[in-house]
């Protein structure tokens, strides 16, 4: 679920209420995700991540910077294996249900992303966790930078195929 998030500003700079649960519900979301744990992750540009889906919802957000994200269905069922992609900066967020592994790479600099979800991380927690290659044609994200031109770790390289994996 795609929310537009406005802000006010002045000749001071801005505000914007990332989250405000009654308006989220109203637009949308479902009035059960509850934040258990808020995480902020630095990039510059160029730097490509996912696609993971763990167990628990997210609320993704961008602080500052511009990213193109990508979201595969990796839950059982008639929606596996099916994409979305669009560009979030700080006037878009997106909501995540468990199970939809969620990417994105970084179009500028200085990319401050926020994501809150209601599970807490854990280990154990992160075993039930499915990934995909980045690169799978078969799910055929035509990523802005390409993938050979992207900062990537190797754990996202390594990544099995859509057709290797069991679908959570």
């Amino acid at each position: 679920i795609v929310f537009d998030v406005t802000h006010v500003g002045d000749e001071r700079g801005w505000f914007q209420e990332k989250f405000q649960k009654e308006k989220l519900v109203a637009a949308g979301m479902p009035a059960d995700f509850n934040i258990v744990q808020n995480s902020l992750a630095y990039n510059k540009k160029g730097v490509t991540r996912g696609f993971h889906a763990e167990p628990w919802d997210k609320y993704v957000s961008v602080v500052t910077g511009r990213v193109f994200v990508a979201y595969v269905d990796l839950r059982k069922g008639d929606s596996f294996g099916k994409v979305a992609t669009l560009e979030l900066d700080g006037d878009k967020a997106v909501y995540v249900p468990r199970g939809v592994g969620n990417s994105y790479q970084c179009l500028t600099d200085d990319v401050y992303y926020l994501y809150s979800v209601n599970e807490h991380w854990t280990q154990e927690a992160s075993k039930t966790s499915v990934a995909v290659n980045l690169a799978d044609p078969a799910v055929g994200i035509e990523w802005p930078i390409p993938l050979s031109e992207s900062i990537l770790s190797d754990r996202d390289l390594e990544r099995p195929l859509l057709s290797e994996i069991e679908p959570m």
